[in-house]
């Protein structure tokens, strides 16, 4: 008898001890309840025009990007590669292994191993949470920091294109 063990969800149990935590508190303290949801409903309401711009921007790209598309962009030559790259990178969701695939498919077909490691480096810019990084940090400080993300998977890119053309001539 083969047994399917069902997967932990662990949103179920945030959910449900938020859920235990609110009903404390309006339990014992009425006036703090009230506080911690005009809060929470106030952040909300700041994040939400954001969070519908990037689902929206996330639905398209799951529309049109296809393999194809990408193969086809990625025959570009110079800048335009690495442009595309990085945005590929910032534009990408879903599990990290679930992109091994068609990374390992593209270096068969030429793609550098620099241009993998800035796709990969790019990854770490999450649209869904820039606005929480904007609301906690402020906007300056977030335009910064994905500034230098991006110009530091740049030269991690460079930096391993080198070390590969080194390892070829050994």
């Amino acid at each position: 008898m083969n047994k399917k063990l069902k997967p932990w969800n662990d949103a179920k149990y945030f959910l449900g001890f938020v859920s235990i935590a609110y009903i404390s508190v309006f339990i014992y303290n009425l006036n703090l309840f009230y506080s911690i949801l005009s809060q929470s409903l106030t952040i909300f309401l700041t994040v939400l025009p954001v969070f519908i711009l990037i689902f929206f921007i996330m639905i398209v790209t799951n529309c049109f990007i296809t393999s194809h598309f990408i193969e086809k962009h990625l025959k570009d030559k110079g800048i335009k590669k690495w442009i595309f790259i990085i945005v590929g990178g910032i534009l990408s969701s879903g599990p990290i292994y679930m992109w091994y695939p068609l990374l390992s498919d593209l270096k068969k077909k030429g793609l550098s191993s620099g241009l993998i490691a800035c796709f990969l480096y790019n990854r770490s810019i999450k649209l869904p949470l820039l606005p929480l990084i904007i609301l906690y940090f402020g906007i300056k400080y977030t335009i910064v920091l994905t500034v230098v993300m991006i110009i530091v998977s740049i030269m991690q890119g460079l930096i391993i294109n080198k070390i590969f053309e080194v390892k070829q001539w050994n």
